[in-house]
């Protein structure tokens, strides 16, 4: 009799140990899918919201080229407008989807952004000397979002 409690202990003790080391394994496992998942949820995020900024940034400059040559801008200056909508929206999900560094470097690259946006708006209200550090200060404030990004999404980084 004694064997059998023995033995039945012994059944009861495995039983509880697979229990929990499947238990553990599994939510190790769904761990390691949400973090996937969300990992491409803001992949998506940064892609759409830099590509959308440079589509404003691209347009803000055909409005200024335009201006220029003494055509009409309302071609791009649609354009412009209409993608500074769109960044609008996706600056929001990336707000709410990006880390704090990544965050703080969308919100740089929007005031850029928007510098470049009055330029192409109304070149009268910004001084010539502020113009010409525009363009180059809009794309450090693109690079610094990049490297965050990167960093965000562990790029870069080893793996152990």
């Amino acid at each position: 009799m004694a064997s059998q409690i023995i033995t039945l202990v012994g059944v009861l003790l495995g039983a509880v140990t697979s229990y929990f080391a499947t238990t553990l394994a599994e939510r190790a496992k769904f761990r390691q899918a949400m973090a996937t998942r969300w990992d491409e949820r803001k992949l998506d995020a940064y892609v759409d919201y830099v590509s959308c900024v440079k589509e404003a940034g691209r347009a803000a400059g055909r409005v200024l080229d335009a201006r220029e040559r003494g055509d009409d801008p309302t071609g791009p200056l649609t354009e412009m407008e209409a993608a500074e909508t769109r960044r609008s929206v996706l600056f929001e999900g990336l707000v709410l989807l990006a880390g704090d560094a990544a965050a703080e470097a969308a919100t740089r690259a929007n005031e850029r952004l928007w510098d470049l946006l009055r330029a192409a708006r109304n070149p009268a209200a910004v001084p010539a000397t502020e113009r010409d550090r525009i363009g180059p200060a809009f794309i450090d404030a693109l690079n610094d979002l990049h490297k965050e990004a990167r960093a965000d999404l562990g790029i870069g980084r080893e793996i152990s």
